[in-house]
């Protein structure tokens, strides 16, 4: 049996993580006239869901004593900011200020 190593098994998410959301993307640009309506629903759904399971992966990785590889602290944090400021930033943008 081969064993993956924690690092690479963990890039295999990340690159997993992002062709889903390049997935998405695609496929509520094609539906957008369809489902517009929903799309703020969606989109708290969504970021609530991606909020939740970071935080868990991040909490069970350090409760199993798992190796950590240098990008995906970077990535974990870098997420968080920009959760942040997109929390921060869409009610100003959908309220029509500048």
């Amino acid at each position: 049996m081969i064993v993956a190593k924690p690092s690479r098994r963990r890039l295999a998410e990340l690159t997993s993580g992002v062709g889903a959301i390049v997935l998405g993307i695609g496929l509520g640009m094609l539906a957008a006239d369809r489902i517009g309506r929903f799309g703020i629903p969606l989109l708290l759904v969504g970021a609530a869901a991606h909020t939740w399971g970071m935080f868990d992966k991040h909490r069970l990785g350090h409760q199993a004593d798992a190796p950590n590889v240098w990008w995906e602290l970077f990535v974990y944090w870098a997420c968080w900011i920009l959760l942040g400021r997109a929390g921060f930033g869409a009610p100003v943008h959908l309220s029509g200020s500048s």
